[in-house]
């Protein structure tokens, strides 16, 4: 093996200089293939946004002791949403007059958090919220702090409150909410059976599914409403926790018929 390698090796060293013509870096450029993508119920990448408070006509503002800021160098060549709470507040871009054929629909948003609640204990939060005509408050992102000797650390769950089926976050320690890097995550609203089901860099969590039966709250069916309003941000329900600050930064943010893909 060592002597076939060091013909490969030798093979390459005899070769002119000048045969190989000049690498070119391929120049940098904003990754325009989310909101390109046809048959979209929803889009925004925040590249035509100007830096500096995020507003817009196609969509909605919901804070409390919280902000919403649009920021260069999130990502390179891209402008992204920053999210920034204080305590246990909130601040969301929000999607109102939102309708999916049949009620069902996908999810996209690439992510990355800044610190997760380490404290107090059970501290449960939420990045994705969808609400509409019935009583279920659906939560198909977020997460909750489990404290020793559960982990002592903040895991993915999809959750609800609201509703018959009351206040849960179906957790699962396999699903750790990492900080400090770019994750993609996706979700499916499947209301033929109020079916959730995540994607996180394009891998299943076939763990976090819930549906009509199978959840996390009481033992009812858990039933979606009729969706007209998503929401992405951040929010944390309960008081003083640690850290008291929290910032999440969003990008490429769609709803579909379809899959969309990381």
């Amino acid at each position: 093996m060592r002597a076939w390698l060091a013909g490969v090796v030798a093979s390459f060293l005899v070769v002119p200089l000048t045969a190989v013509p000049a690498a070119r870096s391929a120049p940098a450029r904003p990754d325009a293939r989310t909101c390109a993508q046809a048959g979209l119920l929803f889009c925004e990448d925040f590249q035509a946004m100007p830096v500096g408070g995020a507003s817009s006509l196609r969509w909605g503002i919901d804070t409390k002791h919280g902000t919403l800021t649009v920021e260069r160098g999130g990502r390179p060549g891209q402008k992204v949403l920053r999210v920034h709470t204080e305590g246990n507040g909130r601040a969301f871009l929000k999607v109102d007059d939102f309708a999916a054929p049949g009620n069902s629909f996908y999810g996209r948003v690439r992510l990355r958090a800044g610190a997760f609640p380490t404290a107090p204990d059970w501290a449960h939060y939420t990045l994705v919220e969808a609400t509409g005509d019935g009583p279920e408050v659906v939560r198909p992102l977020g997460g909750q702090y489990a404290p020793p000797p559960h982990g002592g650390a903040a895991y993915w769950g999809v959750g609800a409150d609201g509703g018959p089926t009351g206040d849960w976050t179906n957790w699962r320690t396999s699903a750790p909410s990492v900080t400090g890097r770019w994750t993609c995550v996706e979700w499916h609203m499947d209301a033929t059976d109020n079916r959730i089901s995540l994607w996180f860099d394009g891998v299943a969590k076939p763990e976090l599914t819930v549906s009509t039966r199978e959840h996390g709250g009481d033992p009812v069916d858990f039933v979606f409403p009729r969706f007209d309003t998503i929401k992405l941000g951040w929010q944390l329900y309960q008081a003083n926790p640690t850290p008291a600050g929290y910032d999440v930064w969003m990008d490429d943010i769609a709803l579909s018929s379809r899959r969309v893909g990381c």
